[in-house]
């Protein structure tokens, strides 16, 4: 049975024999982890994490943290005294991700599970990979692929419990690979 090729890559069947899923989740199934940032690169990586979820018959959960710092967020006509508080970041958050997803993914974000979580990006990250029980974690890198990963990339690299996708900036993958 044929299945459909990631980009650049020819499909084969898991180590185990079994053939990959095709309906975005089987329930019990390990979790594919997808962190966004709000780049360009986060496009690339949400939609090879679709792929990746989909070819493994798993959930895919979008994390991306907040700081939950108190900033200042009024226009010039209010006073100074209007500050955002950690839930409207939260939710400023949780709308930017959902977003972010729904642009790359069109329909199919409605599959996707979105989490803006307070704290620091990587930890955050692994948390909930080690929450879900997640088979793999993918995550956007910026700048070119000369340049060494960044801070999350490299927290995540060193204290993620399953295998870690780095999807460099510019990877073509944000066309549309389920289609």
């Amino acid at each position: 049975m044929s299945q459909p090729a990631g980009p650049g890559a020819a499909a084969a069947s898991p180590p185990d024999g079994s053939q990959p899923g095709t309906d975005g989740g089987v329930p019990g199934a390990k979790a594919v982890v997808v962190g966004v940032d709000g780049s360009g690169a986060s496009r690339a990586a949400i939609a090879l994490a679709a792929w990746e979820a989909r070819y493994r018959g798993a959930p895919l959960i979008a994390v991306q943290a907040y700081s939950g710092e108190a900033t200042l967020g009024a226009p010039a006509a209010r006073p100074l005294s209007s500050l955002r508080t950690a839930e409207d970041e939260r939710i400023d958050t949780e709308i930017s991700l959902r977003q972010s997803v729904r642009d790359v993914l069109g329909e199919q974000a409605d599959r996707v599970e979105v989490r803006a979580i307070l704290g620091l990006a990587g930890r955050k990250i692994v948390e909930t990979a080690n929450k879900v029980n997640a088979q793999l974690i993918v995550l956007p890198t910026r700048g070119s692929t000369s340049m060494l990963l960044g801070t999350v990339s490299q927290y995540v690299l060193r204290k993620a419990h399953c295998p870690v996708l780095v999807v460099p900036a510019g990877f073509g993958a944000a066309r549309s690979v389920l289609a």
